[in-house]
């Protein structure tokens, strides 16, 4: 039957997106072994295993936890692809836009996904911020 994040299409994407990321890092100057290309990993692995590792919480309240987490990291994987850009580390920046636009989307899938864990009748809120999504027509900064 396989584990329950298995069939989380939010987990799916964050799979693809891992590997975007590390096509970029493949890409990145030697110099940067410790720097961008560490921090970039690292962050877009941590999307994937927090997704995994809240679906095994005991409450949606954890679950939803997980997915903040989640979040927190997807969105410093966003700031690393403005830092490479920044840097002009690459010659094409399409494989900048590709993640931009699959980072969008991933958001999206996190926020509803912790929204719809947030609507349960039992769910204790916790402060953490939220944020908006994003539309479509917005243009992609890279």
């Amino acid at each position: 039957m396989g584990y329950k994040f298995e069939q989380l299409e939010v987990w799916q994407l964050a799979l693809e997106y891992t590997d975007l990321a590390y096509a970029i890092v493949a890409k990145l100057p030697k110099n940067e072994m410790y720097g961008l290309s560490t921090q970039l990993t690292r962050a877009a692995n941590s999307v994937a295993l927090n997704i995994a590792e809240g679906s095994t919480g005991l409450s949606d309240k954890e679950q939803a936890r997980f997915l903040s987490l989640a979040t927190r990291s997807l969105l410093e994987t966003v700031a690393c692809l403005h830092l490479i850009n920044r840097r002009a580390y690459l010659n094409d920046n399409q494989p900048l836009r590709d993640a931009y636009g699959k980072s969008r989307q991933l958001f999206i899938k996190l926020q509803a996904f912790r929204r719809h864990l947030q609507s349960t009748p039992n769910y204790l809120k916790d402060e953490s911020p939220e944020y908006e999504g994003y539309d479509d027509n917005d243009t992609i900064p890279f």
